[in-house]
């Protein structure tokens, strides 16, 4: 595989996007395995001729952390990505030590092993870091302020979804009461249900608590889109561009531009579909060239965006374009799935169009785009 400048990872609901590429193949003095815990550490020492000299626990705080840094200056640190990964990684890299952050889906050799352990990972992970860090495919979270305005799109989307998981329970508790509520937007479900069951006020009664409920997570959820909007304008004005595609918001603009993070981070816009896991997963061998669906690489939260949109551009009210055209044909084709196949393929042009207008700094023309 052609190596790029900044090639991407899975996604665990973090910040973890870019990619660091490490051409660095001296062996060095000291390496160490961390394997991330909630509580603790676990931490395996290597010397230069990759003998254990030492093995321990270590708790997960920041005093901790220096203190293995004093102990180890500008050693190699190999850990896996996961929730204290980011701000491990850029605290340990200010402390002086090299930081490479494994990609989990990478390491097979961790995640499938038949006696795995805390203090079984971070020996492996301190051997590979040790003999060649390329095989970590080690990535590189984003900073801490890319990480926040990140996290606000995520609180966001968790909102929305707390929101819809509590209008279900409404309707299934009055269902089972014989009563029926029509299907507003879900911005105006409190306001409806209060409205139809005027007329029974003990059951009304029973649930205003979580139409209360309801009342203030739309507040919480508008307060939050009008900071997004915010730093669309303010802070990210790439995301503008990115918006004269019809379907294109500012929350997939901002999503898609945090989690890329650097325009130029691919050689050709069209690596931007691999990296998203929006292309099909390959199995061959000889004769044998299997079938597969995608591989869903890369960050779960912005391919579900991409998806979206696109399934917004083939609706009955997407723009008359080259992406709404190439993707109804690719539907009429008909075959297992093809209207699935047809959106995942508008999601990966979506994104390559994206790519494309923001490294060229170019105009959307709807017509005459190519992707």
């Amino acid at each position: 595989m052609r190596r790029q400048r900044l090639a991407g990872s899975d996604s665990l609901g973090q910040t973890e996007t870019a990619m660091k590429t490490t051409s660095s193949t001296t062996i060095p003095k000291i390496t160490i395995g961390l394997d991330l815990g909630d509580r603790k550490h676990a931490v395996c020492v290597l010397n230069e001729d990759g003998e254990i000299t030492e093995e321990k626990a270590i708790t997960n705080c920041r005093e901790s952390l220096h203190r293995l840094a004093a102990d180890y200056p500008g050693a190699r640190v190999a850990m896996e990505v996961g929730m204290h990964s980011p701000w491990t990684s850029r605290l340990l890299e200010e402390l002086g030590l090299e930081v490479l952050v494994a990609n989990a889906r990478k390491l097979r050799a961790i995640y499938q092993s038949s006696r795995k352990s805390d203090e079984a990972d971070a020996h492996m992970l301190a051997r590979i870091g040790r003999f060649d860090p390329q095989l970590l495919y080690p990535i590189q979270h984003t900073d801490a302020e890319r990480q926040q305005d990140l996290l606000r799109l995520k609180l966001r989307d968790n909102l929305v979804r707390q929101r819809v998981d509590i209008i279900s329970a409404i309707r299934f508790t009055l269902k089972s009461l014989g009563l029926r509520l029509p299907s507003p937007k879900t911005t105006s479900f409190a306001k409806r249900a209060r409205e139809v069951l005027a007329k029974h006020p003990e059951v009304l009664a029973m649930i205003e608590p979580s139409l209360r409920v309801l009342d203030a997570m739309k507040e919480q959820i508008r307060e939050l889109e009008r900071e997004i909007h915010r730093l669309c304008e303010e802070k990210y004005p790439e995301t503008q561009r990115l918006q004269q595609i019809r379907g294109i918001g500012p929350m997939t603009s901002l999503c898609f531009v945090l989690t890329v993070g650097d325009p130029t981070r691919f050689e050709r816009p069209r690596d931007v579909g691999a990296w998203l896991g929006l292309v099909p997963k390959r199995d061959q061998s000889g004769k044998l060239d299997k079938e597969l669906g995608i591989s869903r690489a890369g960050d779960a939260y912005l391919r579900r965006l991409l998806v979206s949109a696109a399934q917004y551009l083939l609706g009955p009210f997407g723009e008359d374009c080259d992406l709404r055209t190439k993707g109804l044909a690719l539907a009429e084709r008909g075959g297992r799935g093809a209207k699935k196949k047809a959106v995942v393929a508008t999601a990966r042009k979506l994104a390559v169009v994206m790519m494309t207008l923001w490294q060229k700094e170019a105009e959307y023309l709807p017509q005459l785009q190519s992707a």
